[in-house]
């Protein structure tokens, strides 16, 4: 609901700062005092195109700002947390500004916002009716709502739109795994070749290292035989061998020992010295013996050294690495195998999905088009009342190519309002004021389900007096017992029947015109009905007249 309106710097209106209450609240005052102006200002403010023309003469910016309070509005509360933008308790701030230079700035609850975001949630705050751009009504997503809201297919719709959304998320999954799965299989020679030709080497971590070692002695065989020949003969053999040489110290050490006792530990480094020695001379022996010149054994190691030097040029610079190529072209051509499979239980998935959106937009259809003659005949009924004579409201619901988020069908309103004529789409056939009186037709239909908090009408009254000037007003009262109402009107039909009655006025303030607003209540609001009623507002019998309005 809207709870204040400020603006400032716009055209005619040098600061003017507006109060509304729930209820009927209607604006009036003498032609060009500034209305459609105030309408226009607040039709700004929810998102309407700015233009730098309508910045005060002299001024370098226009601003209009709204307090709304949204307490019995979740969704608009979510929409703007969604957005990262706080709502401070139940109050949400929109603010425009206009300048000269032509660019213009939105912000919501004192953050920058744009402009898309400001008419969405000003559609979620306000219908504005009349002269200007912002008119739900004639937004065919609009027309759809308010014939399920009528049609109790609110639930009905969210479910149709929920499992449309499955469906399509399903199918999001669906092209993606196709998509890898068919990646996958224009790779998947390379990716098999690679993985058969890493596998069917056999190759082991570390060999390299091993088979490298073996070919090298195998290369230089003759030569490690010759000298551990060499070596084996001068630890071993029988002239001046080192160990025949060490076994004759072996008396000297003893009577060494046996003078001094206290070297008793050279005697065991000679032992142990003796010892390792024999054994040297056995190792090199057993060398000897094991190092063999094998030609066969030598070309099929540098053959396997090749072939592994080949692997690591092309798959990594290590066995390990050439290994982890391998499970890994390997683990991608599985998972291409398990695509297939997953596809194939999708498609199940797939199936159920479609089966269960059919389902939803079938009973979503079954309701509209329930609703919607019982929608054509309570609203014609409306117009003969509110000027109309002859008036015919039609629904259309034209079946769409393919079925959507919001059903199979698109609802599209349609009036006559001369008869003879064939209805039309709304947006051709009415004017300001006979599409005003539409809608209100519609909300006194839909004024216990309709959403949107509060409604603004512009021009309800155009072409409008006597007996119909009563029934607008009634009807007007009627929604307004659930809607905040702002009407503007030159009706004291309308205006007896409100809980707040605002007056704008022209004065001059340093030299120029400028526009100002008042709360009329006792004696002023009877004397302003009296001159809506076209009489001397200053004689007893017009007084009377407005009195009497009053009082109804």
């Amino acid at each position: 609901m809207l709870k204040e309106l400020h603006v400032r710097n716009y055209a005619v209106i040098d600061d003017l700062r507006i109060e509304l209450e729930p209820g009927l609240n209607v604006l009036t005052g003498e032609t060009g005092a500034g209305k459609s102006l105030i309408v226009g200002a607040l039709s700004l403010l929810l998102g309407e195109r700015a233009s730098s023309d309508l910045v005060r003469a002299g001024k370098d910016r226009a601003l209009v700002e709204g307090v709304f309070d949204c307490s019995g509005a979740p969704a608009l509360v979510r929409l703007c947390e969604e957005q990262g933008i706080e709502v401070d308790g139940d109050w949400l701030i929109l603010r425009r500004e206009v300048l000269r230079e032509g660019r213009n700035r939105a912000w919501v609850n004192g953050s920058a916002a744009t402009t898309g975001l400001v008419r969405e949630l000003g559609q979620q705050l306000v219908d504005l009716h009349g002269q200007h751009e912002h008119q739900a009504l004639l937004r065919w997503e609009a027309q759809r709502d308010i014939l399920d809201a009528f049609a109790g297919a609110t639930d009905a719709a969210r479910r149709t739109a929920e499992a449309h959304t499955r469906l399509g998320d399903l199918r999001d999954q669906i092209a993606e795994t196709r998509a890898a799965a068919a990646a996958t299989r224009e790779r998947s020679d390379f990716l098999a070749f690679r993985a058969q030709e890493i596998e069917a080497a056999g190759l082991e971590p570390g060999e390299d290292e091993t088979a490298a070692l073996e070919a090298r002695r195998l290369e230089h065989s003759e030569e490690l035989i010759d000298l551990s020949a060499s070596l084996h003969s001068a630890v071993y053999g029988d002239d001046g061998a080192l160990v025949e040489g060490l076994g004759g110290l072996s008396r000297k050490v003893d009577d060494l020992v046996r003078i001094d006792p206290t070297a008793s530990e050279l005697e065991a480094l000679y032992s142990e010295a003796r010892t390792t020695l024999e054994e040297l001379g056995r190792r090199l022996s057993s060398y000897r013996d094991a190092v063999g010149h094998d030609p066969a054994r030598l070309a099929e190691l540098r053959e396997r050294l090749d072939l592994i030097r080949g692997l690591k040029r092309k798959y990594g610079e290590t066995i390990e690495e050439v290994l982890a190529t391998g499970r890994a072209a390997r683990d991608e051509l599985e998972m291409a195998d398990r695509s297939m499979l997953d596809l194939d239980a999708l498609a199940v998935e797939e199936s159920a999905a479609v089966e269960e959106l059919v389902g939803e937009a079938e009973k979503l259809t079954a309701l509209r088009k329930a609703s919607a003659a019982r929608l054509e005949s309570e609203v014609t009924g409306l117009l003969d009342e509110l000027g109309m004579e002859g008036g015919r409201f039609r629904v259309r619901l034209e079946e769409l190519a393919e079925l959507g988020s919001h059903g199979a069908e698109r609802a599209e309103f349609r009036v006559s309002l001369n008869p003879g004529f064939e209805p039309g789409p709304l947006a051709r056939v009415a004017s300001g004021g006979e599409l005003s009186r539409v809608m209100l037709a519609l909300k006194t239909v839909l004024a216990e389900v309709d959403g949107v908090p509060s409604l603004v009408f512009d021009e309800i009254d155009s072409g409008v007096g006597g007996r119909v000037a009563h029934q607008v007003a009634e009807r007007l009262a009627m929604v307004a017992e659930n809607h905040q109402v702002f009407a503007i009107t030159h009706l004291p039909q309308i205006a007896s029947r409100a809980s707040v009655h605002l007056y704008v006025e022209k004065f001059q303030r340093d030299g120029l015109a400028s526009a100002r607003v008042r709360t009329l209540d006792g004696e002023e609001r009877v004397e302003e009905l009296a001159r809506m009623l076209g009489g001397d507002p200053g004689r007893e019998v017009s007084r009377q007249h407005a009195a009497e309005l009053l009082s109804e």
